[in-house]
């Protein structure tokens, strides 16, 4: 099944959206669909359908459609020059509103300046209104175009015996309009996360061949093509360093403000900036297989996503304006009975139609999502889903892996050794892949010797040659049953202890631990302030568990837990339950959790299992993404209060006659920027 993606254009309510998403799900060969008006884009899950077919789909319901093209915005026609429509129309409204000021106009004067006011209502609003009627639907569209010319008809039936209403039309015109380009432009801004993420990427590179510098497009670079970095610029592709050192800004890909250095062997991102030493990279990644695509695209995957409650709000917008056309047309027979005029009830009803234009209903929750989304992205937090972030709003329980979570996931030798044996010792140790010989390699003196007849004795310890010596290196237990008696030797519980044999004697013993991460405390402390529960739970032995734990501040530990009884650990626990981990044996669990959140250092199993990733392995993101969660849903329920409520009041008062046409059409366009400004309120929302 192939994934789609269009940009819409012509999109100017949650019934056009609701439109758009029911034409393309009943297109044949399509499986799913999923319209964001705030985005502007469909989601197409199709199995046999073609993109031609879902672009002629769209546009026979009256928008326009095209292949959504990565980090560029919609291009709609009619926006390209809305600047100069809403100057235009205001300009006309405003000449039309001067006898209201004392500044009277022959009536001649009116009719030439409501003429073009109502053919740029026509034009902007006309053609998706015919649409959405050749499909016996309605739209924001319809309710303007028929207020406008309801106004506007009415002025020109009067035009030499009664009173002339041009002002209504062009002003209900010119506020929609202004209320459109401001939203508009409040919206593209909601969506800069993922431009500001694809303007990373450098376009060229110089690849290194033969001793010859070729500066090639970025994206032909191949895996194991090596290409120079000078000082200043952007890195154009993942890889290894392979020769020199320097300082790289990761901040916009990671969040981290801080430089890190990068020498032979390090890691580098494409998109991050070069420092002041000149770099040679190998390459492992380019193009769309980098991490800074990747990530983009998880980005752009997370802003098109729908919240659970957007499909009550799709249900809502759908009757929505059939009822309001009923209310109006209610609302004119009403009036007329009550004997008050064909022109009195005719506006009422124009005003109805006006003001009842549902564009702020259909922007409150996706504005909000795209917002929310966009902060957290920049802040180094990349949630896939909107069901994620709700559910990260709700959760009571988060769930801590140890190694390479809540520790740095290197293990070292964390107390003294006699430099002697520690050679001995490290000699053993060197041809080791274990995660505790890594640590005596970390330690090791400049004059380790060879070792011979190296033994691997699994979940026990090592022995080998070294000098004419056996030595010998593992558990208590495995020293034991080799026939040694150990003396006394204390090691602290939060490290594993490792004993020593030098032929027939033991020579002492060594406490091997992981650091904590910076910051784990305060992050703990922020997820008990946030109300929630922190457990640990790990595969390590009880009590270098139990002593982590009592160092982060966390008293529910679950230890030598393996990755199937992770899950049961997960699932003990009072949900809805948030699982943060970074390994391959961390992936079940963090598939099990309510809501997995893989540390980006971690591995792909892990990173593939959770819908959260965290760029840089800071544990305070943790309550960063929680908080972020929760002002989010916050936003999201202050847009909709607003909308329903600003709609439950308006009509009423638009039915009784209390709102001239030109009111509700400054009120209805103040309404949509409204909720749109409420969600940006999120975009300086940082996780400090």
């Amino acid at each position: 099944m192939d994934t789609i993606k269009l940009d819409i254009q012509g999109m100017t309510c949650a019934t056009c959206s609701t439109r758009v998403e029911k034409v393309l799900r009943n297109t044949p060969g399509v499986d799913a669909a999923s319209v964001n008006l705030a985005t502007e884009t469909a989601t197409v899950a199709a199995d046999t359908a073609t993109l031609d077919a879902l672009v002629q789909a769209v546009e026979g319901a009256g928008y326009g459609a095209r292949a959504h093209v990565p980090g560029e915005p919609v291009v709609d026609d009619a926006f390209v020059r809305s600047g100069a429509l809403v100057v235009g129309a205001g300009v006309l409204a405003a000449a039309l509103m001067l006898p209201m000021f004392g500044v009277p106009l022959p009536k001649g004067v009116e009719l030439a300046l409501a003429i073009p006011a109502q053919l740029i209502a026509w034009w902007r609003f006309g053609p998706p209104a015919w649409g959405a009627l050749k499909h016996g639907t309605a739209n924001m569209d319809t309710l303007v175009v028929l207020g406008t010319t309801a106004a506007f008809g009415l002025s020109v039936v009067n035009y030499g015996t009664g009173p002339l209403y041009f002002e209504s039309a062009a002003t209900i015109s010119a506020f929609v309009l202004f209320g459109k380009w401001l939203e508009h432009r409040a919206r593209g801004r909601t969506t800069e996360a993922v431009r500001e993420l694809l303007e990373l990427r450098p376009e060229t590179a110089r690849v290194v061949r033969d001793a010859r510098e070729i500066e090639v497009p970025a994206e032909t670079v191949g895996r194991g093509q090596v290409v120079r970095v000078l000082p200043g610029e952007r890195v154009p592709v993942d890889g290894t360093v392979r020769e020199g050192h320097s300082s790289l800004d990761e901040s916009l890909l990671t969040g981290e403000s801080v430089p890190v250095e990068r020498g032979p062997g390090s890691p580098v991102i494409g998109g991050s900036i070069n420092g002041n030493g000149t770099l040679l990279v190998e390459t492992t990644a380019s193009g769309s297989d980098t991490a800074l695509a990747r990530i983009a695209a998880l980005v752009e995957e997370a802003l098109a996503s729908k919240a659970p409650i957007q499909a009550l709000v799709d249900r809502v917008a759908s009757v929505f304006v059939p009822t309001v056309l009923a209310i109006a047309t209610l609302t004119f027979g009403g009036w007329l009975i009550a004997g008050a005029g064909l022109q009195p009830a005719l506006m009422t009803a124009v005003a109805v139609l006006v003001v009842a234009c549902p564009c702020a209903l259909g922007l409150a929750t996706p504005a909000a999502l795209v917002a929310g989304m966009g902060s957290a992205a920049r802040a180094g937090i990349f949630i896939r889903d909107a069901d994620a972030l709700e559910t990260l709003a709700s959760l009571r329980t988060i769930a801590f892996d140890k190694t390479g979570t809540l520790t740095v996931g290197q293990p070292e030798l964390r107390t003294p050794l006699d430099p002697d044996v520690l050679r001995l010792a490290v000699a053993v140790q060197k041809q080791s892949s274990h995660p505790l010989a890594r640590a005596f390699q970390r330690a090791a003196p400049a004059d380790v010797p060879a070792a011979t007849e190296v033994r691997e004795h699994p979940g026990q310890g090592v022995s080998g040659k070294v000098e004419g010596h056996l030595v010998r290196l593992g558990t208590a237990g495995f020293l034991t049953a080799e026939g040694l008696t150990l003396p006394a030797g204390d090691v602290p519980p939060e490290l594993t202890p490792v004993w020593i044999a030098v032929d027939d004697g033991v020579r002492g013993v060594v406490g091997v631990g992981d650091a904590l991460r910076d910051g784990v405390a305060e992050a703990i402390q922020r997820v008990r302030a946030l109300g929630m529960e922190p457990a640990l739970i790990s595969g390590d032995r009880t009590t270098v568990a139990e002593a982590i734990g009592r160092q982060a501040g966390i008293t529910h530990v679950v230890a030598e837990a393996r990755p199937e009884t992770k899950v049961a650990a997960i699932q003990a626990l009072q949900g809805p339950v948030g699982m943060v981990g970074d390994g391959v044996n961390d992936a079940p669990a963090l598939a099990a959790a309510d809501v997995g959140i893989a540390m980006g250092s971690g591995s792909q199993a892990a990173i593939a299992s959770a819908p959260v990733t965290l760029t840089r392995t800071d544990p305070r993101l943790v309550p960063a993404a929680v908080d972020i969660g929760r002002r989010t849903q916050a936003i999201i329920r202050e847009n909709l209060f607003w909308a329903f409520a600003y709609n439950v009041v308006a009509i009423p008062l638009a039915v009784a006659g209390w709102l001239t046409p030109m009111v509700a059409a400054g009120a209805m366009a103040m309404s949509s920027v409204t909720v749109v400004a409420n969600a940006l309120r999120l975009r300086t929302w940082s996780p400090d």
